[in-house]
């Protein structure tokens, strides 16, 4: 009984995923997330439109998700519900949003329909990765939850509340779509990173 519930715990619970990825890409992969989160910061993101520098966003914030999604997609075929096929189109609406950031002329027309689609697929996701799993496994299916509702939601609070963008008003609608997307990265880095309590357990 108590090996049935160790194989039980075991099949559920998951703290590490091989991707086979090597460590530097995906250290360098969370370091594109964090620079994504300097960037999403108003005027820092005011800077680099004014300059045409939207293409390096464009850049940093494909390359850090496309890492860390290929890695997850790698990681979890191993798992009793790899979940491929969700992965491979948060994959290709991610591109699809890299090609959109480049191309300002398609911007308006394809932004967001892959903005909506986004949220239509992180969100479900999310909820079937923390509804199957445990461990930080679980926690990604949480955060990517999260995220995309933040992201989401709060510039969309921005314009249909009638309040001043100014000040401090301004600081604590920037922080939960900074902080979420740092927190975010975090998590699915420690999920691709075997720990030592990871290797001790094995």
């Amino acid at each position: 009984m108590i090996k049935k519930a160790e194989s039980i715990e075991s099949k559920y619970r998951v703290d590490y995923v091989d991707s086979g990825l090597p460590r530097w890409l995906i250290d360098t992969a969370f370091v594109c997330c964090l620079l994504q989160a300097v960037a999403d910061y108003g005027p820092v993101m005011d800077y680099v439109d004014c300059n045409g520098l939207s293409w390096v966003r464009a850049i940093v914030q494909t390359f850090g998700a496309v890492v860390m999604y290929f890695g997850l997609l790698r990681g979890m075929k191993q798992l009793y519900r790899p979940l491929t096929v969700w992965w491979w189109i948060v994959l290709a609406l991610n591109i699809a949003g890299f090609i959109t950031e480049m191309i300002p002329s398609i911007a308006f027309t394809v932004g967001l329909p892959v903005a909506v689609s986004l949220m239509l697929v992180y969100l479900p996701l999310g909820c079937i990765i923390a509804f199957s799993y445990r461990g930080r496994l679980r926690q990604v299916g949480v955060w990517m939850a999260l995220f995309i509702l933040i992201s989401s939601v709060v510039p969309v609070v921005v314009f249909l509340l009638p309040i001043p963008i100014d000040g401090l008003n301004d600081l604590l609608l920037e922080i939960p779509t900074v902080a979420v997307i740092v927190i975010y990265a975090w998590v699915l880095r420690r999920v691709l990173i075997q720990s030592h309590d990871d290797t001790a357990k094995a």
